[in-house]
């Protein structure tokens, strides 16, 4: 399996919890209480799976590799990725600071939650489109076998040391979970 394969089934899983969140923004706008412990667990979700884990293989290792092989940073794909990464760390720090109040019925709060998880689901939507059409097949031909090998043992390196181990595991339990409470 080559590297980006890892990143792409990574980006069915975050689809996945992207529905998830779509789904509890429309609970929250009409009203329906939505456990504060599943936003908190979605937010768990974004922060440590979606950022700590897929951002950092991306950013620590794929676009330094592409960047050797001679695909500039600025001015290019890499450059537009990193810049949607901080905006999706913004729209996240938002939802963050509103979860609480969304779990207490706080209507203003829920009007800023929903502003701002709909902002992220649809920025990571159009980013993991991008990224499979267009970065990854560059990866593709741009990196050797040597390289792509490497890559991987970094990958794995990401989830033991930055993420613990069977965190990623539990992800995909939490997915499986809330998509029993949050079919869309």
């Amino acid at each position: 399996m080559k590297s980006t394969q890892v990143l792409k089934e990574e980006h069915g899983g975050i689809k996945i919890m992207l529905g998830i969140l779509r789904t509890a923004c429309d609970r929250l706008e009409s009203g329906q209480a939505v456990p504060g412990t599943d936003l908190e667990r979605i937010l768990e979700f974004l922060k440590v799976f979606v950022d700590r884990c897929h951002h950092a293989k991306e950013e620590d290792f794929l676009f330094p590799a592409l960047e050797r092989t001679g695909i500039p940073r600025e001015g290019g794909p890499i450059g537009v990725m990193l810049s949607e990464h901080v905006k999706g760390r913004e729209f996240i720090r938002g939802m963050s600071d509103t979860a609480e109040g969304c779990s207490k019925g706080d209507r203003a709060a829920v009007e800023k939650f929903t502003f701002y998880a709909r902002g992220y689901t649809e920025l990571l939507l159009e980013h993991i489109e991008k990224e499979d059409e267009i970065l990854y097949p560059m990866a593709d031909s741009h990196l050797d076998d040597l390289v792509d090998r490497k890559l991987m043992e970094e990958f794995e390196r990401v989830e033991e040391e930055r993420v613990g181990h069977g965190k990623h595991e539990e992800f995909h339990r939490l997915m499986e979970e809330l998509q029993k409470s949050y079919r869309g």
